[in-house]
C-alpha cells in the first residue's frame, strides 16, 4: 500500500502523533484527520459553537485542497459533539458549505474533545481518477 502524507499550513498543524491527512493506494482515497476549531495562525481555539463549526469546516477544506480535492469530494463525515443539542447548528452551517449529494454522516455525542473543543469532524474523501 502506498501512503502519501498530506500537510498544509492553511489548517492547524498536528498536535500529536497523526497526519492532517493520508492519501492511499492509487491516490483516490484520502482520510482526513479530525479537525477542531483551532485557528491555524494562532493555534488558539475560536470561541463559541458556531465559530468552531465554521473553523472546523474551513480547516477541513484546507486539508482537502492540499490533498487535491475539495469539500465536494468528501463522501463520509464523522461529527463529534460534546452537546448533541448543537447538532441543528451543524446542519445549518454545513448547508452553507456542502451541496447535494451530501456526504454520508454520523453524529456522535462525546464527553470531551481535545483542547476543550465543542466539535470535531473527520472525513473520508474520494478523488476523481
Amino acid at each position: 500500500m502506498n501512503k502519501q502524507i498530506i500537510q498544509t499550513t492553511e489548517a492547524p498543524q498536528a498536535i500529536g502523533t497523526y497526519s492532517q491527512a493520508i492519501r492511499v493506494s492509487g491516490g483516490e482515497t484520502v482520510y482526513l484527520s479530525g479537525q477542531i476549531g483551532l485557528d491555524p495562525v494562532t493555534m488558539q481555539m475560536v470561541e463559541g459553537i458556531e465559530s468552531q463549526i465554521e473553523r472546523v469546516i474551513h480547516n477541513m477544506k484546507a486539508v482537502a485542497v492540499a490533498s487535491g480535492g475539495g469539500l465536494g469530494d468528501i463522501v463520509k463525515l464523522n461529527v463529534y459533539l460534546t452537546d448533541l443539542a448543537n447538532f441543528a447548528k451543524v446542519n445549518e452551517i454545513m448547508a452553507n458549505h456542502f451541496s447535494q449529494p451530501y456526504p454520508a454522516r454520523a453524529a456522535i455525542g462525546v464527553a470531551a474533545l481535545p483542547r476543550g473543543a465543542l466539535v470535531e469532524i473527520d472525513a473520508v474523501m474520494v478523488l476523481p481518477k
